[in-house]
């Protein structure tokens, strides 16, 4: 009962026997086995289990930093998994999570067409967050950011500064976050009476690589564009890459307008001129886990809720303040 006492952080031991069962343990090589110890009725594993879409997407880094604020702030930890975009990894992830007796769930979802195992009852009643992404008819809470705004308003910055041939470069439009932000793209368009060029738009880039090539083949179309609005920070990269490039083979200097979703790190030393639709990913983190530790703790009957959070059109790019 002493050695137990000591092992699981009790205070009412003597310093001296204290201090002779923790050099036992060391020399032992003892580790409490945390997996048994969540077993026992009525113990909780202080797990709680995050699935992110790409773990090479420093934004899902500072969401993750938000989330472990406020989860250490509650004595729990994270264990995260990276789905890589692809819901059978996701479904993968959440049934390893749940079978580590996690207390709580928060997901950014990879495919809002294939999200069955994401109900309330394929988890058994573990509660669930959905991060940066919705899924439509499930009612689940859910943290954003203003997509569907901050595309509108970097476009139609656009327009106010005369470009009329205006890119687009997206993620996937089966990902809700690509739909919303074309959106926002198309409503600016729509309500400046200004036609949209419909082959300007590409969507379907998940990393840089992709977006690189697109905007190359755009620039070189007999209709190129003047100005880029890139729908992620990969996309931005990718954007900047096939800018500068596309500058250098030129015998004169091409300006083309940059404005990019998602601050990234050195945005602000940008070799193309670049303005950025910020918001803070950290931020987004920790309300996702605030929203998820409130159910945890009992808030079970309170309705469902989606949280928006703002966004900043930055001329030059400061980065979340």
């Amino acid at each position: 009962m002493t050695v137990s006492r000591v092992l699981a952080g009790g205070a009412n031991v003597r310093p001296q026997l204290r201090r002779r069962v923790e050099h036992a343990a060391l020399e032992l090589g003892y580790r409490r086995n945390e997996n048994a110890r969540s077993l026992r009725p009525g113990h909780k594993s202080g797990l709680i289990g995050v699935t992110i879409t790409n773990i090479a997407n420093p934004y899902y880094a500072e969401m993750q930093g938000g989330i472990e604020e406020v989860a250490a702030q509650a004595n729990r930890r994270i264990i995260v998994g990276n789905s890589n975009e692809d819901p059978d990894r996701e479904r993968q992830l959440v049934a390893d999570f749940i079978g580590r007796r996690v207390e709580g769930l928060i997901v950014v979802p990879a495919d809002p067409a294939h999200s069955d195992h994401l109900d309330s009852d394929a988890l058994g009643g573990t509660p669930i967050v959905f991060a940066s992404r919705p899924v439509p008819g499930l009612d689940v809470d859910t943290v954003l950011i203003d997509d569907i705004g901050g595309a509108y308003e970097a476009t139609s910055r656009l327009l106010e500064e005369g470009h009329r041939q205006i890119a687009f470069l997206g993620t996937r439009t089966s990902v809700l976050t690509g739909q919303r932000r074309l959106q926002g793209y198309r409503n600016a368009h729509r309500d400046r009476n200004v036609p949209v060029y419909e082959h300007l738009i590409r969507t379907g880039q998940q990393e840089a690589a992709g977006a690189e090539k697109a905007l190359a083949e755009l620039l070189v179309h007999e209709v190129p564009p003047t100005a880029v609005f890139s729908a992620n920070n990969r996309n931005t990269l990718g954007a900047i890459r096939a800018i500068a490039k596309f500058r250098s083979a030129q015998s004169q200097a091409t300006d083309l307008r940059l404005i990019g979703f998602d601050w990234f790190e050195f945005a602000d030393l940008s070799p193309v001129p670049l303005s950025i639709v910020a918001h803070d990913p950290r931020e987004l983190g920790r309300r996702a886990a605030q929203m998820l530790l409130a159910r945890i703790e009992g808030d079970l009957v309170r309705p469902a809720e989606t949280v928006e959070l703002p966004v900043e059109l930055q001329l030059e790019p400061r980065g979340p303040q």
